[in-house]
């Protein structure tokens, strides 16, 4: 069975209503990433990033798997794939995909700030007084700008024998996630769907698709399935 590796950033979201603070003025929700992305952020004002991030819980709660969150489960009927997101909804998995690996976090989860212990979120909210057995408060169990990205070693070795590469809504700006292309075998082919436009220079077997991610996916998904249907 060959091995899809998706890695998803912001704009597969943004079609299900997910607002990201890449597209246009710096700004995710009116807030500076500075003021609600950061260690410092949470040193100086811990309520307005719990806040911030309620806000945020909720909209994921609220938001549905778009078409192509869609696609990529259609592929799991002949490919072994693996999903890498950037993306710190649980989008992936409500609309079925069953291997997601999550670099920077889940909102859906909280972490004790003295054990790093992930624990489930029962509620839409995280409010100071929430404490871990440790009597330590809870923070949202998101990868802040600044942190160390522990999952990166798990998403080199889900890449290093990947045969496809999937990229989708991102556009490989935010590191060490951007790596990720330089992960998987160099003869590996590569698509990355995105409207936007993308430079990225001497990268071999690279199929760009010009298309927003409910468009292009299924039509990626559609042509690998029948592609791979027609080989056997």
């Amino acid at each position: 069975m060959k091995k899809i590796v998706v890695f998803s950033g912001a704009g597969i979201s943004a079609e299900s209503g997910l607002k990201t603070f890449r597209d246009s003025d710096g700004l995710w929700e009116n807030f500076k990433i500075t003021e609600v992305a950061t260690p410092e952020a949470w040193k100086k004002n811990p309520k307005l990033l719990l806040d911030f991030y309620n806000i945020r819980r909720k909209q994921v709660l609220e938001a549905k798997p778009n078409k192509s969150h869609l696609s990529l489960v259609d592929l799991e009927d002949i490919f072994n794939v693996h999903i890498i997101t950037q993306n710190i909804d649980d989008l992936h998995e409500r609309a079925g995909s069953s291997k997601v690996l999550h670099l920077h976090g889940e909102i859906l989860k909280a972490r004790s700030t003295k054990t790093n212990i992930k624990y489930t979120i029962d509620s839409s909210e995280l409010n100071l007084g929430d404490l871990c057995e440790k009597n330590a408060q809870l923070r949202p169990d998101v990868v802040w700008f600044g942190e160390a990205v522990p999952k990166m070693i798990a998403a080199e070795e889900i890449c290093s024998n990947a045969d496809i590469l999937i990229i989708i809504g991102t556009s490989l700006s935010v590191y060490p996630a951007a790596n990720i292309i330089d992960f998987v075998p160099t003869n590996c082919p590569k698509y990355l769907i995105d409207p936007k436009e993308v430079t990225l220079n001497g990268i071999k077997n690279l199929t760009i698709i010009k298309e927003k991610a409910s468009i292009g996916t299924p039509i990626l998904a559609k042509n690998l399935l029948k592609e791979w249907t027609t080989e056997q």
